[in-house]
């Protein structure tokens, strides 16, 4: 059997998805500037907003409910293997946990459209996700110490409901 180290380098998808920071970071980056370079246009009514949001709830929301969880996935993503010594999430598992990000951030954006509550299940569907994957790491390398972790994303979770409220 390959070490874990081999079978890290064994990985010939998409570089982009062969660690969780790499998608996580650079789009949790780009979406942090689009979000703050619409977000006075939007203000300031040169620009419609399709979301269910006013102007300064929308901003809020994805600055704090989109881009932060977006830069705690690629974190977590890229400690949890070194904390367990499993190996890293990558390829199709990675670009669907992408893309569940990228569908809340839609969902959100558009939310006047598809509905305040089709929205909040689709946003809230990531950090579900987040937690379930990290759980399933960290109970199977056995490192219940940093179940911790569980917790704060968990309260990541409660807010955006409480937002979505």
């Amino acid at each position: 059997m390959a070490t874990s180290s081999e079978q890290i380098r064994a990985y010939t998808g998409p570089a982009i998805l062969s660690y969780g920071f790499r998608p996580f970071f650079l789009f949790g980056a780009v979406w942090a500037a689009l979000t703050v370079a619409l977000w006075l246009p939007i203000l300031s009514g040169h620009i419609v907003l399709p979301s269910a949001f006013g102007p300064i709830a929308w901003h809020s929301h994805e600055l704090i409910f989109g881009y932060l969880p977006a830069i705690m996935a690629g974190f977590l993503l890229t400690a949890v293997p070194n904390w367990t010594g499993r190996l890293p999430i990558t390829g199709a598992p990675l670009a669907a946990l992408f893309g569940i990000w990228v569908v809340g951030r839609c969902a959100v954006f558009v939310s006047a459209w598809i509905g305040p509550v089709l929205a909040a299940g689709l946003d809230l569907l990531f950090l579900a996700a987040l937690i379930g994957v990290i759980g399933r790491e960290i109970i199977a390398g056995k490192n219940t110490r940093n179940l911790k972790i569980l917790l704060a994303v968990g309260l990541l979770f409660a807010g955006n409901v409480v937002f979505h409220v």
